[in-house]
């Protein structure tokens, strides 16, 4: 007989439930091992290998070879039999291997976003619209400058500029894909050849693109990928190396003091992307809505983008109480997830280690007298993800927190901050809120919000930072150049003046 039984009514599923954003991991190829690439070969690591983090559950994604000094020393050896035949190739033959390589990234962007995500722990949508997005545009820009560096740098004292030699590039764990663009782009456009190391803890877009690049016909020898087996590893010996020509490094302050001092050795030109405190500048008059959802996007979303995080929020008090309640409405709102989850605004953090320094920052944010905040909403979700015999149990999750009450006292507003916290400091006037902006060893990136333009312009001309947007935050374009100073680095990136780098001029 039939079942005439009345069905049991089936609640509409929320459509904010977790859905995977990308299908799988699987969609990526992941493989089981991953090997050096030196003069066009992939090897093995003469130090063995090592496993690679899932940031989401500490359990091992996949193992990469560990490089020792003398394979430091035959990817540089490499590089340099290789850099005659690259620079002597028409700037016109150059451009082609990097359209095809913007080009393939552009068709590997599914593969690429899962790799970064998965690695980083950041979500995958926000990998796909700013990293792969932005690597493409990248190496489509310099692909275009390849067959025109005689006009890169103006008033250079040679009228055919002409590479510098090996590059060795040394990668940071939160943005390798991007920051690899931003770097090899400009260095191979130039005719140099390039020594790669991404991070320990974060080498596997970069591994994938240096597959890619072999498709898109790079000679052998151009393009060399070294990984290793600890935070410090072989970056020591290839920063030091007395064949490598141009260091660029991107990190911390303290590493890049250390990477300076080595490259000034062998007389290497060295390229540093350093530590930034960056400030945000909110008058009363600001545009609250925009400037609350920019704050939140670049202080939590967006923290793994170079220049997008945030350090310092700083607001002018007429305004502070009702700031302070927009953030917390907008940021109980941000989802915590898995960094393949459609829905999730903020994954966990990359490494066991940082999430161990922010929970001590936070506390110590709070020994010292500031308010430290963390919407209800996140500790439930964190204890969701941390239950015992869960797929997330082991992962290195951190919620958001907003820390208010602080003074240029708390170590909180003197640390740089890589990490979905943000301290709240207040202000009186224009020249106090520049002032306090300024109060800082760094010099990388800050913006001010204000609703008259003159203003913001007055602000902006008075704060040290190499890059100052205006009711903006984390807007970037290869052709815009970004120059960084104070202990936040040396040099400038982005459009015609990063090739002077990697330029003899």
């Amino acid at each position: 007989m039939p079942d005439n039984t009345p069905a049991t009514p089936v609640a509409p599923a929320s459509p904010f439930a977790p859905r995977p954003a990308l299908d799988s991991l699987a969609d990526a190829r992941l493989a089981d091992r991953h090997r050096l690439l030196i003069g066009g070969r992939w090897v093995d690591g003469g130090a063995g290998s090592r496993p690679v983090l899932d940031p989401a559950t500490g359990a091992p994604l996949t193992e990469v070879a560990a490089a020792t000094a003398a394979q430091v020393d035959a990817a540089v050896a490499a590089a340099r039999a290789a850099q005659p035949g690259w620079a002597g190739l028409a700037g016109a033959e150059r451009a082609k291997h990097l359209f095809r390589l913007a080009r393939l990234v552009q068709e590997h962007a599914r593969e690429l976003t899962l790799l970064e995500a998965a690695n980083t722990g950041r979500p995958a949508a926000d990998v796909k619209a700013n990293d792969v997005a932005g690597a493409a545009q990248l190496l489509f820009h310099y692909a275009g400058w390849a067959d025109k560096l005689r006009h890169a740098v103006p008033g250079a004292r040679v009228a055919e500029p002409a590479a510098r030699g090996v590059a060795a590039l040394l990668l940071p764990w939160d943005a390798p894909l991007l920051t690899f663009a931003r770097t090899a782009g400009p260095a191979l456009a130039a005719g140099n050849t390039v020594v790669a190391k991404p991070a320990a803890t974060t080498p596997l877009s970069v591994l994938r693109l240096a597959e890619i690049a072999r498709r898109a016909g790079l000679p052998d020898g151009v393009l060399n990928v070294l990984t290793d087996g600890a935070p410090e590893g072989v970056g020591p010996d290839l920063a030091g190396h007395a064949g490598v020509d141009v260091v660029s490094f991107t990190g911390s302050t303290a590493v890049g003091r250390t990477v300076a001092a080595l490259a000034a050795r062998t007389g290497a030109r060295t390229v540093l992307d350093l530590g930034d405190q960056a400030p945000h500048l909110l008058f009363d008059d600001a545009p609250l809505d925009e400037a609350v959802e920019a704050v939140v996007g670049a202080a939590f979303t967006g923290r793994g983008r170079p220049r997008g995080a945030i350090g310092r929020l700083l607001v002018q008090e007429p305004v502070l109480d009702e700031v302070v309640e927009r953030l917390r409405a907008r940021i109980a709102r941000l989802r915590l997830g898995a960094p393949l989850d459609r829905n999730a605004d903020l994954g966990p953090l990359h490494s066991a280690a940082q999430a161990a320094r922010v929970a001590e920052l936070v506390a110590t944010a709070g020994a010292e007298g500031a308010e430290v905040w963390t919407a209800p909403e996140h500790g439930e979700r964190l204890a969701e993800l941390r239950a015992e015999g869960g797929e997330y149990a082991g992962g290195f999750w951190q919620a958001p927190v907003l820390v208010t009450g602080v003074t240029q006292a708390h170590a909180v507003a003197a640390t740089e901050l890589r990490a979905p916290v943000l301290p709240v400091l207040t202000f009186r006037t224009p020249a106090e809120g520049v002032e306090k902006a300024n109060n800082t060893p760094f010099g990388g990136a800050a913006a001010v919000w204000s609703a008259k333009g003159a203003q913001a312009l007055w602000a902006a001309r008075r704060l040290r930072a190499g890059t100052v947007w205006v009711n903006e935050a984390d807007a970037v374009d290869a052709a815009a150049p970004h120059h960084v100073g104070r202990q936040s680095g040396s040099g400038r990136a982005g459009g015609h003046h990063g090739l002077e780098a990697y330029l003899d001029v």
